[in-house]
């Protein structure tokens, strides 16, 4: 009996996830079996349906969207004791990145990790749902930013993600009063965007580089009233993962609990995927920790919180 169910997208990378997934090497083929998807949130059935059926490993082939649909489906099935994984074949890999296993090589190349790791997991309530996310989660101009990268299919990367950013800033900018509370302390100012991180990175740009997937926290980044200029300015350094510590219009910390009340309708984003979009008239979300809530498997010496 096959104790591995690899879920992926065969139209992922124009076929190129397809056809690496049946050209495995031995090492990682034994025991695997392949089950593709037809429609976007039919991994989040698959995963829930694998993990009921008993399989060991329940690994997601593909981009950030395949990742949050697996892994949600696995949390939703309630077995702890599955180990997800991750085989990186999208436009980002930003919680492959975490795991300092974002490139395809790593795993196709090398022998299948051996560790395991039971890292924290986000959830986010709000607008009638109830979604776990294992990366980032975006509010606010972060939403728009990932709409654009989503209807942009000729690139990929850090570049789709900058192309995005630019048209989302020329198209998208709006800065609502919100009020945002980080655990105990809570503050009322226009928000231009709020990035909640699990993990390192969100659409490529490493916002907070030591963030830890093992230490019961959320971290986040509160950019305030910024004009665009202050927006372009501040891109190198969301690109080297720069961010000052101390700013007046952008803070970064961590909270285990952040619960966000807005003017307006808001944009909500968890791993790249909608939660909701300003059409959809909510204007609340919370979102908190759940420390150690899933079993992932990394390479020996675990690379994850942090990369060499």
């Amino acid at each position: 009996m096959n104790t591995i169910c690899v879920i992926y997208n065969p139209a992922a990378g124009r076929g190129r996830a397809e056809r690496l997934l049946k050209s495995l090497p031995p090492a990682l083929a034994a025991g695997v079996e392949l089950r593709p998807t037809v429609r976007a949130g039919h991994a989040i059935g698959l995963a829930r349906q694998a993990s009921a059926e008993g399989f060991a490993k329940v690994i997601a082939a593909g981009g950030d969207g395949t990742v949050h649909e697996v892994a949600n489906g696995v949390l939703q099935s309630g077995r702890r004791d599955v180990v997800f994984g991750v085989w990186p074949l999208g436009s980002a890999n930003d919680f492959a990145f975490t795991l300092g296993m974002d490139r395809w090589w790593q795993v196709h190349d090398r022998n299948p990790p051996t560790d395991t790791l039971a890292i924290d997991v986000g959830r986010v309530t709000g607008a009638g749902r109830e979604v776990y996310f294992v990366c980032n989660l975006g509010i606010g101009f972060n939403g728009m930013v990932n709409g654009e990268a989503r209807r942009t299919r000729w690139m990929k990367g850090l570049p789709l993600y900058a192309w995005a950013f630019v048209k989302a800033m020329v198209k998208h900018f709006d800065e609502p009063t919100m009020t945002v509370r980080f655990d105990a302390r809570e503050v009322t100012v226009p928000t231009l965007a709020l990035s909640v991180l699990n993990g390192q990175r969100e659409g490529n740009f490493p916002l907070r580089p030591d963030a830890k997937l093992t230490d019961g926290l959320l971290d986040y980044m509160h950019a305030t009233r910024l004009t665009r200029w202050h927006l372009l300015r501040f891109l190198p350094a969301m690109v080297r993962g720069t961010l000052p510590e101390n700013h007046k219009l952008v803070t970064l910390g961590r909270a285990s609990r952040i619960a966000v009340r807005s003017e307006r309708p808001l944009c909500v984003h968890a791993d790249g995927e909608f939660v909701c979009v300003p059409e959809d008239g909510f204007r609340e979300v919370v979102a908190e920790v759940l420390p150690a809530r899933l079993r992932v498997e990394v390479y020996p010496p675990a690379l994850y919180g942090g990369r060499k």
